[in-house]
Parts: structure tokens; sequence; C-alpha cells
């Protein structure tokens, strides 16, 4: 059964270090459902980093973002190392193929898999220039569907166009929604972006936001203040 999560946000720590995510991560612990890590953030503090944010925070979902592309074997055996970190969510890139996808998911089936449909910094203009023609749209819809019939429990997409994958993918799947930025604020290296209220009523079931929580004066009080 796909989970409920209330709030629906999910925190990018995008922290120098360790100990500044660990902050972060018990500031905002109260107003988000998970942390976010990510590639980043595991290169430079590794397993022992991610169990040390962890601590501050609980109660909140894993969200490791790694966003995995390679062979099938190598994603499986990169996928099983991360296990005994019990991820909530793993991503990995749809682009992958759907063998890979379905790798990922044997390799960790207690840990959702979410598929990486097209990233919120591309426009059509790049995709054209690696190889992939038309409206982005269309190619997150291929993605999706064949991720999801690879065995992804979750994916990830532009709010743009959530609400085309929702229909496309039905209600068991979770939508992850990065390029969420409240009015307001900037974009900064998001492409198709769009606000927390409409990303949700398009069928969002989890908000990434990163900058305009950890960037704040005040991160626990912008939290609990992005969806208003």
């Amino acid at each position: 059964m796909k989970p409920r999560f209330d709030p629906p946000i999910a925190v990018a720590l995008y922290a120098p270090d360790v100990a500044t995510a660990q902050q972060w991560a018990g500031e905002v612990a109260p107003h988000v459902s998970a942390l976010k890590l990510g590639l980043e953030f595991y290169l430079a503090a590794g397993a022992p980093g991610v169990r040390q944010v962890r601590r501050a925070a609980p109660d909140a979902l894993l969200f490791l973002d790694l966003k995995l592309h390679d062979i099938p074997n190598t994603v499986a055996g990169a996928a099983r190392a991360v296990g005994d970190l019990r991820p909530d969510f793993l991503t990995v890139h749809a682009l992958g193929g759907r063998a890979m996808v379905a790798a990922a998911v044997h390799a960790l089936p207690e840990t959702q898999i979410a598929a990486v449909t097209i990233l919120t910094s591309m426009s059509a203009d790049d995709l054209a220039e690696v190889g992939i023609g038309g409206a982005p749209a269309d190619a997150v819809l291929r993605l999706a569907e064949m991720a999801v019939t690879a065995g992804a429990r979750a994916l990830v997409c532009s709010p743009r166009e959530v609400s085309a994958v929702r229909s496309a993918v039905g209600d068991d799947i979770v939508l992850i929604t990065p390029g969420v930025r409240p009015v307001g604020t900037d974009s900064g290296d998001q492409r198709r972006v769009t606000t927390p209220a409409t990303a949700l009523e398009r069928g969002a079931d989890l908000l990434v936001v990163g900058r305009p929580i950890t960037a704040a004066a005040d991160r626990a009080a912008a939290a609990a203040s992005i969806l208003t």
C-alpha cells in the first residue's frame, strides 16, 4: 500500500558537512516527512555520515538520492551496498532501461525504488542535444510507464508533468516532485518548476524542497510554512 506523507515534504539537505546536515535535520524534523541525502553528500560522508544525520531525525524517512545509472548487475550491487542503511527510497535513472530498474528492485525489495524520469534542470533543447526529441513531457511519460512495469514503486518527475504521470500510472505509485518553489523564491538551476500547492493539486505525493528551507534564517519556520 502506498504510504501517506504528513506533511508531504522531503527536505533536500545540501549541506557543506555532516555536522551542518545534522543540525538542519534536527531543526526541520517536526515539519517534514523525509530527509533527502544526495550523491554529493554520500560521496563526501559515506554511510557513516548518513547514519549520523538520521540520528538527528530518527522518525523521518530516508530518501537516498543516488540516481544510480549503470549496467543492471552494477546497479544491483550498488543497491545492495547501501541496503544496511535501510533507505525508504533509493533513486535510479529510468534512462538506464527496464532491466536496470528491475535489477535495483530485486536487489532491495524492502526499499521503494524511485525511478527518475527527466531531470528538472533539463529543457527541451537540452534533451534534443542528447538525442531525445519532442517535448519533455512525452519522454517523461514513456520512462514513467516503463519504470513502473519494471517494478518501480515511486517516480521522480517535474511538477509540470505530474498530472499526466498520475493519469498514466494510477494512484498506487508514489510521485515525488523536485522543482518545487514557493511563490517569490528563486528557481535556481531548476527549469520546470511550480509552487507546492500546484504540485499537490496535480497529484504529487512528496515534494522535494531544498534551499527555500535550508537557506532560510529560520529553517524550522520555513519548513513549517512551506505549504501555506
